[in-house]
């Protein structure tokens, strides 16, 4: 079994830790229909993606 041979230090060892962090995802509101959204993404209330409407709409989402 593999021993250490020098103790690391705390500053080493607490080094190792600091790229395990969650970033929060970007959301924006729809400039259409002014509901959160992700950015670079089609708005699911409304189906359009830089003024451009790409999904057809559904009357029952729309509500």
């Amino acid at each position: 079994m593999a021993v250490p041979k020098m103790k690391v230090s705390r500053a080493r060892g607490r080094k190792r830790r600091t790229h395990y962090k969650l970033t929060l995802p970007a959301i924006v509101a729809c400039p259409k229909c002014k509901e959160m959204k992700l950015a670079h993404h089609v708005c699911k209330l409304c189906g359009t993606y830089n003024g451009v409407q790409v999904l057809p709409l559904d009357e029952d989402k729309k509500a």
